[in-house]
């Protein structure tokens, strides 16, 4: 019995390890895509849809000494860092026209160059604005003082005119 089981999770992982090979071969990119010769691989935009005047970061495996990100019209070319997977921010000319496009990565070290879709929505972006990073101005505290001041003085003299005892009942 012991024979049998071991005989059946040996042939159960050789079957794993060989299904497994052609999925592994078929996902490579020309080359290797460790960097070298093999070129720019898995690029991914964040956020994939932009507005003008908005940035936006793309990614790149395959890079291992840095590389370029362009797309004509749309951005400037930017640098791709350098390691396993590099990163560039890219900002969206203001003028670019929406709609899809597609960006280029080319890898410093190789001739090789790999293209992304992305989408630029018109209008321009949401400003955050300041959010209560800056403190009230000069006048602002002013007119709170006054404010706190006027209210503190109506209290008291409410207070003082509820405490005096009605003579008339007695």
């Amino acid at each position: 019995m012991r024979v049998l089981r071991a005989l059946t999770v040996t042939a159960a992982a050789c079957a794993a390890i060989g299904l497994s090979v052609p999925f592994a071969s078929a996902n490579q990119n020309p080359g290797g895509g460790q960097g070298g010769n093999g070129g720019p691989g898995n690029i991914s935009v964040n956020p994939y849809s932009v507005h003008q005047g908005s940035t936006m970061q793309v990614s790149a495996s395959g890079c291992g000494h840095g590389g370029t990100v362009s797309s004509p019209g749309n951005f400037p070319p930017a640098n791709l860092s350098a390691g396993s997977i590099g990163f560039a921010n890219v900002r969206i000319f203001n003028h670019a026209s929406p709609g899809h496009h597609t960006l280029s990565v080319r890898c410093n070290d190789s001739s090789l160059v790999a293209t992304h879709r992305f989408t630029i929505l018109e209008g321009n972006p949401s400003q955050g604005g300041i959010g209560g990073s800056f403190g009230p101005s000069a006048a602002e505290t002013a007119i709170g003082a006054g404010l706190v001041g006027a209210a503190a003085l109506g209290a008291g003299a409410h207070v003082v005119r509820r405490r005096r005892p009605l003579r008339s009942r007695a």
